[in-house]
C-alpha cells in the first residue's frame, strides 16, 4: 500500500541577513527569499484534528527566521543547509527541499539561487 504524505510549503520567506564575502556584503544586511517544502505522513493528524498530531510549521519558521537574521553566512550553501538542517530535523520527515535566492547578487540577473534536499534513509 502507498503511503500518502502531506507537503507542507514556506514559500517566499522574506528575510535580511548577512551573506557574502566582499566587503560591501559583511557590512550590509541583505534580502533572501527562502523557499522549504517538507513532506511527511500525516495520517494520524488527518484523523484527530489534533495539533500534537502534526508538524507545527510555525515552529520550524520561528527557527529558521532565528537562525537567518542572527547569523552571519559567507556562503549560500552554508545558510541553505542550516536552513535544511531545521526543515529536516523532526523525526517525522521522509524528505524536505530548500531554496535560498540571494536577489541582485549579480548585475544582469533577478537572483541566484541555491537548493539542497534531505531524503530519509529508510
Amino acid at each position: 500500500m502507498s503511503r500518502e504524505l502531506a507537503v507542507i510549503r514556506i514559500k517566499n520567506l522574506r528575510l535580511r541577513t548577512f551573506i557574502g564575502i566582499n566587503v560591501d556584503e559583511i557590512a550590509n544586511r541583505q534580502d533572501v527569499i527562502i523557499n522549504v517544502e517538507i513532506q511527511y505522513p500525516a495520517e494520524k493528524a488527518r484523523q484527530t484534528d489534533n495539533m500534537e498530531d502534526a508538524l507545527n510549521y510555525r515552529t520550524i519558521t520561528k527557527k529558521i527566521i532565528d537562525l537567518v537574521e542572527n547569523n552571519r553566512f559567507a556562503l549560500l550553501e552554508k545558510m541553505t543547509n542550516d536552513v535544511l538542517a531545521i526543515a529536516s530535523e523532526h523525526h517525522w520527515i521522509i524528505s524536505a527541499s530548500v531554496e535560498i535566492d540571494k536577489p541582485h547578487a549579480l548585475r544582469f540577473a533577478d537572483s541566484v539561487s541555491l537548493q539542497l534536499t534531505y531524503t530519509h534513509k529508510q
